[in-house]
C-alpha cells in the first residue's frame, strides 16, 4: 500500500488545475522530491525516491521539477503504518508544514542578499543621436 506524492501536489505556485492538492496557504514554494523524502523518512515512513519520474501535468522538464516519492501509508492488513497519518492528505499537509523548517531552506534565505545588487551602470547611449 504505497502512495505517490509529486512535488506539484505541495507547490503554492501551482493552481488546483495544475496539480496542487492542498490549500494554497498551507502549500510550500517550489518543493523538491528530495525534501519530501527527507521529511517523510525523518518521521519514520518507509520511503522510496524515484528521480526520473515526472508528474504528467508538469510542462516544465527541468531537473528541479522531476521526481516522485513513494510512501508506505498502510501495512498489508490495511492498518496505517503510523497512526498519526491515516490518510494521504495528512501526509501531504505534514510535509508542506515541515519543509520550510529544513536546514537547507533556512540557510538559503539568510545569505542571498549580497548577490542581488550587481550589474548596475551598463552601456548607455548606444543608439543614434537625434539632432
Amino acid at each position: 500500500r504505497f502512495i505517490c506524492i509529486y512535488p506539484a501536489y505541495l507547490n503554492n505556485k501551482k493552481t488546483i488545475a495544475e496539480g496542487r492538492r492542498i490549500p494554497i496557504d498551507k502549500a510550500v514554494e517550489n518543493p523538491t522530491s528530495t525534501e519530501i523524502q527527507d521529511v517523510c523518512a525523518a518521521v519514520g515512513f518507509n520511503v522510496f525516491l524515484e528521480k526520473n519520474k515526472m508528474y504528467p501535468r508538469e510542462w516544465n522538464r527541468d531537473v528541479q521539477y522531476r521526481g516522485r516519492v513513494r510512501i508506505q501509508l498502510k501495512q498489508d492488513d490495511g492498518n496505517p503504518c503510523l497512526p498519526q497519518f491515516p490518510t494521504r492528505k495528512s501526509v501531504m499537509l505534514y510535509a508542506a508544514e515541515t519543509i520550510p523548517k529544513l536546514k537547507t531552506r533556512t540557510q538559503k534565505m539568510g545569505g542571498s542578499d549580497q548577490s542581488l545588487q550587481q550589474g548596475e551602470g551598463g552601456k548607455k547611449g548606444k543608439g543614434k543621436k537625434k539632432k
